[in-house]
């Protein structure tokens, strides 16, 4: 730091230390102000803290622009950038017709490590059920499912996932998963053709199938031994955000599955949940 040299000799030795380059104030010297908040950024702090404070609760309708305009002494263009703000962090959203209303509070599922456990004890049990029944805590009657079947060369990154050479073929299954009819999550699942070609597995009539990846592949003889998964999150593609109707600003939560055989990889899929509706719970033990 530098140094500011005090007065001379007779007066005092105090000296002031200031970052080099920068200006000592001196008397009568006008000192510039820092700059202030845009005026949009200042009304969507307000609504934002009227939000988070339940004054407008889940589902609420915000105020109309001309009543904010009034209120906040802004035009209208300064309103509609707030609410874009307040759209892209997902606190809001907007229909036509309707207008702009607090988003409301979705329910989280805990996804746990030892949700394929209850597969497992669909297959000993006989009891109509699969990992997403167990996670969303549903009965079999209220779980849908949407599916399309084809057969597909193995990507690069999906054949090193499976261990397989590029261009193996692949049974390329596409799922959309709905609680009560509303869609829940996506996920494109592959299996190697060559184990389940013929047979009941490859027939998308089939599905739902009780107790999902774990009876159908012990239905053709082959037991699940572990299950790897890597999470990560990104923000939603346009089809996701349609299909899972994903709100402005809000990220999806991707899951890459590896299910195992013993040492082989029977299945690969990628998950997409919006991460609004789901909790990543893991418990890993050491002993």
């Amino acid at each position: 730091m530098g140094a500011v040299d005090g007065p001379t000799r007779g007066t005092s030795l105090r000296r002031r230390y200031v970052v080099p380059g920068h200006r000592v104030p001196q008397p009568g010297m006008t000192v510039p102000t820092p700059p202030q908040p845009r005026r949009y950024r200042l009304v969507a702090d307000e609504l934002r803290r009227r939000i988070m404070a339940g004054a407008i609760p889940p589902g609420a309708l915000l105020p109309s622009e001309p009543t904010l305009m009034a209120e906040f002494s802004v035009a209208r263009g300064t309103v509609r950038e707030a609410l874009a703000l307040l759209r892209a962090e997902g606190l809001v959203a907007t229909e036509m017709g309707r207008g702009t209303y607090a988003r409301p509070v979705v329910p989280v599922r805990r996804l746990g490590s030892d949700r394929y456990r209850a597969e497992l004890e669909q297959v000993r049990s006989g009891e109509l059920g699969t990992s997403f029944t167990a996670d969303q805590r549903i009965g079999w009657s209220d779980y849908s499912l949407d599916k399309e079947f084809r057969e597909a060369p193995a990507t690069s990154e999906v054949a090193e996932l499976f261990e397989v050479d590029p261009g193996t073929t692949l049974l390329e299954r596409r799922f959309v998963f709905r609680t009560h009819g509303i869609p829940q999550q996506m996920s494109t699942s592959y299996l190697l053709l060559e184990m389940v070609a013929g047979t009941p597995v490859a027939d998308p009539a089939n599905e739902p199938w009780p107790g999902g990846n774990t009876s159908q592949l012990h239905s053709l003889g082959y037991t699940i031994t572990a299950v790897r998964e890597q999470v990560r999150a990104r923000m939603p593609v346009p089809d996701e955000v349609d299909v899972l109707r994903v709100p402005g600003g809000v990220p999806v939560v991707v899951i890459t599955r590896q299910t195992y055989v013993e040492a082989q990889v029977v299945e690969v899929a990628e998950i997409v949940i919006p991460a609004d509706r789901v909790s990543l719970d893991y418990r890993i033990d050491l002993t």
